[in-house]
């Protein structure tokens, strides 16, 4: 009988980027649950088998056919006590940095604690018997493909990875016996790129670099990114978090949310994605993605990446302008962005009283040199449409992503430097969450904390948020509406005053603008200030809703019909239909 790859994706998976990896070295053990992948290499001519009945010896017979022959070797065993064989041998090979890949068989893990036969609990793994060890689950939706690509990528890189050694990976199985599969799908592959490789060469077409949250940027750093822009065509594509204010920035978010129309800008040919944890949101569309930083780690954010650099990124933008010599500038991509930018910027109308509203007055008035700190997520998200001054840093707490400790944030950033402005806009939740912060004593004239007081989580009530559907019934427990004097005109008031510290308000744009003056006070006043700005829920769902759809497309109008007929299953449905 003719057989050929196994049916289960996740061996699929696993064998292709073993190929893609270099990794054709295989001993394999007995058994019945790890039939599946090794029945898949047994029957490709790539790989290299041996066969052990004893695990044990096994794992040692890898260590010393990787340290003769330089290559990674994997192991395959099957389930119940065969893997623990395995740990005398891995522990050799984590103190020697082999690169040896234990790869062991498991059923479902809900199976596990059971009482059923053969199931043991693999899910964790001694400290000093394997650098990584990940879970390489049955592949039931496109997410789950996608999750275990990125794992697989991340398991193999770590075998040759700080000098080597081993890995395990625990394959689940679901006794599928269908080895009809000819031709393996090629998985994507994701390599590390070290101080000392060769780099690979940059591809033709536009580059784009995305900057998630960064800290301050050094004159050099940003020297380096200007002049690999103007070598390679590049833009760099930023939210107020990335705090690059090099010549070729660009806030893009204006574009990406643009829900009626796609932008051909949005689809670089390569992305460098640099930074940290992004609020941005930004719906680029990148051929590829290249991740450089020094962490090393694979976060494949954008779904595209292939390559990951670990190393400072001073270094990888030196020494890839190193390998240009050019004096010439290309700015034709960053040029058509800026003028795509203006082009949909010109269509922002007169927008209803709200967050978006007051970060379109004031975004662009901060004080020189001051800082911004913005809240989760609402905040955020409206100030992202509209650009500050090139002197102005930016921070958000993005990196739990948590309305709490962002008046707290604020605190701190003003204890850095007593001179220096620090404006914070926050929601009624964050502000009541973390008002305490407020109190304390260090807490120094240099603060200007603007609270937009919309009685609830506004995001909860967006248009375009999963709540909304309910209408008014979110506001009880998912919006948290009500709480907190329910936009007492007095609360904050005596609560700010009370400390000491002088307190504004606004309950339209009236106000609003006749009390901003005195809250972009360019210079240091005697108090600490809170602005409180009470708007509407729906006024400020509005203004999103007018936010994401000034630019409208052919293309755009009919997929938002079909999402309307068809509802988001059947979109999706349809998409599956049309991809096979």
């Amino acid at each position: 009988m003719d057989t050929y790859y196994s049916k289960e994706v996740n061996v699929q998976i696993l064998v292709s980027l073993m190929k893609s990896h270099g990794i054709r070295k295989v001993i394999a053990s007995p058994g019945t649950t790890n039939i599946n992948f090794v029945a898949s290499v047994q029957q490709d001519s790539y790989f290299e088998l041996y066969s052990s009945v004893d695990e044990r010896s096994a794992a040692y017979i890898a260590c010393g056919l990787a340290a003769e022959s330089g290559e990674p070797v994997a192991l395959s065993c099957t389930g119940a006590t065969a893997s623990r064989n395995y740990i005398p041998g891995l522990t050799e090979a984590y103190y020697r940095k082999l690169p040896v890949l234990a790869i062991t068989a498991t059923q479902h893990p809900g199976r596990i604690g059971q009482n059923m036969a053969q199931v043991i609990d693999r899910r964790a793994v001694l400290n000093d018997m394997v650098n990584l060890s990940v879970q390489a689950p049955l592949v039931h939706t496109d997410e789950d493909k996608w999750a275990l690509n990125v794992q697989i990528n991340r398991a193999l890189s770590e075998l040759f990875r700080h000098g080597g050694g081993p890995v395990h990976i625990n394959l689940e199985t679901s006794y599928n016996k269908d080895f009809t599969l000819k031709e393996l799908p090629r998985a994507r592959v994701i390599k590390r790129v070290c101080y000392g490789d060769e780099l690979p060469k940059l591809p033709d077409g536009k580059i784009a670099i995305f900057v998630g949250d960064h800290r301050k940027w050094s004159d050099r750093l940003t020297k380096a990114v200007d002049e690999f822009c103007g070598k390679f065509n590049g833009v760099v594509l930023c939210d107020q978090t990335s705090n690059y204010r090099g010549k070729y920035r660009v806030l893009a978010n204006l574009i990406s949310e643009q829900t009626q129309y796609s932008s051909p800008y949005l689809s670089p040919d390569l992305l460098i994605d640099i930074g940290n944890v992004s609020g941005a949101y930004m719906s680029c569309k990148p051929n590829q993605v290249w991740r450089v930083n020094l962490d090393g780690e694979i976060r494949d954010t954008f779904r595209k990446l292939t390559r990951v650099f670990e190393m400072e990124e001073i270094a990888f933008f030196e020494a890839y302008n190193s390998l240009n010599s050019t004096k010439e500038i290309h700015s034709e991509y960053y040029d058509d962005f800026v003028a795509e930018h203006a082009r949909i910027a010109a269509k922002i109308p007169e927008l209803p009283f709200s967050n978006p509203w007051i970060a379109h007055q004031t975004a662009h008035r901060l004080p020189a040199n001051s800082v911004l700190y913005l809240g989760i997520l609402n905040t955020l998200r409206s100030w992202n449409f509209f650009e500050t001054p090139e002197s102005v840093t930016c921070y958000s707490n993005t990196g739990g992503f948590g309305i709490d400790g962002g008046v707290s944030a604020l605190v701190g950033m003003s204890l850095a430097n007593k001179d220096r402005l620090c404006f914070g806009v926050v929601g009624d939740l964050g502000f009541f969450y973390d008002m305490n912060a407020l109190g304390n004593r260090h807490a120094g004239n240099n603060i200007r904390l603007m609270l937009i007081n919309n009685g609830r989580g506004t995001e909860f009530r967006n248009y375009n948020h999963p709540a909304a559907r309910f209408g008014d019934d979110a506001d009880a427990y998912m919006a948290a509406a009500g709480h907190y004097g329910a936009q007492s005109h007095e609360l904050v008031k005596h609560y700010a005053q009370d400390l000491g510290y002088e307190y504004l308000s606004a309950s339209n744009k009236e106000e609003y603008l006749a009390a901003v003056e005195r809250f972009l006070t360019p210079t240091l006043t005697d108090k600490l200030m809170v602005f409180e700005v009470f708007t509407d829920h729906q006024c400020e769902s509005d203004a999103i809703k007018i936010m994401n759809n000034l630019e409208v497309s052919a293309a755009g109008t009919a997929k938002q019909l079909a999402k309307n007929i068809l509802g988001e299953k059947g979109v999706q449905a349809v998409k599956k239909i049309l991809n096979k």
